[in-house]
């Protein structure tokens, strides 16, 4: 299994020569099993995901949206491959039954006038939309079987956790957690992971002063995957005023916590 981090800022994307160690594109994960591809959001890191795609010769891959917040869809309409007749894309999403909506409703709605110049029907490849109640089990094929759990964010979100050949990994973002306790679906979603990826997007003593903005801490990332007995935790969806500098303390701090915990970088590559 392997694991490629495109985006990993969280709310809205950065510039700037204060960036360039961690990334500024938001976020955008891929696990690729073999010949499978799967995409976990599809925030502007998915803009440089789409020439790699057509390098490796990929004519599918699936695309799972944590929710469609702006700073987790915004890279969609740029992801170059939707633009080919001979690629196909299922669009999965976890959290829109419950408000009455599909996916293709949401996508469409922020590819359109007069947010958008440019309509969902202009994509040429064959794109399937697939929702689910979040908490559901889904057997994806070729071995790989995707669990799924509610979090706690505005509007809702969906946590995953792809299982293959042995290797587990865990992508949990957006969430907020209630201080002083672990989250018990996230718990049983992760017991045992190799690589949990956790929305680490303020610091313990930065959460107080965001508390309803749906977010999590990067020390209650640490806490949980000991508690799960998790092998590796990935600190992500960074805070866009986490600049490189800000990004390194909370490395260094972090591996002072647990020394299997690391900050995720736009362009890090990891094989489990």
């Amino acid at each position: 299994m392997r694991v490629r981090f495109w985006g990993v800022r969280g709310t809205i994307p950065c510039a700037s020569s204060s960036y360039l160690r961690y990334g500024g594109n938001t976020s955008c994960v891929t696990i690729a099993c073999k010949d499978r591809l799967l995409i976990f959001d599809a925030g502007s890191g998915i803009r440089p995901l789409g020439p790699w795609v057509q390098s490796q010769g990929f004519l599918a891959a699936d695309l799972f949206l944590s929710h469609v917040h702006w700073d987790h869809i915004q890279g969609l309409p740029f992801f170059k491959p939707l633009y080919q007749a001979d690629f196909s894309l299922a669009v999965w999403a976890g959290n829109l039954q419950a408000q009455g909506l599909t996916i293709q409703e949401a996508l469409a709605e922020q590819m359109s006038e007069p947010f958008f110049p440019i309509a969902i029907d202009r994509f040429a490849a064959d794109i399937i939309f697939r929702d689910f109640m979040a908490g559901q089990t889904i057997d994806l094929g070729d071995g790989i079987v995707l669990r799924t759990a509610p979090l706690n964010h505005p509007q809702g979100a969906t946590g995953y956790r792809v299982d293959y050949d042995g290797v587990s990994v865990c992508y949990v973002t957006d969430t907020e957690h209630r201080p002083g306790k672990l989250d018990p679906e996230i718990l049983t979603l992760i017991h045992g992971a190799n690589l949990v990826i956790y929305d680490s997007t303020y610091t313990d003593q930065e959460f107080f002063r965001y508390a309803g903005w749906g977010h999590s801490t990067w020390q209650q990332g640490v806490r949980l995957c000991q508690a799960a007995e998790v092998e590796q935790l990935a600190i992500f969806h960074h805070d866009p005023d986490h600049d490189d500098n800000v990004m390194d303390r909370i490395a260094e701090e972090a591996h002072d916590m647990w020394p299997d915990a690391f900050v995720a970088k736009e362009g890090q590559q990891l094989t489990l």
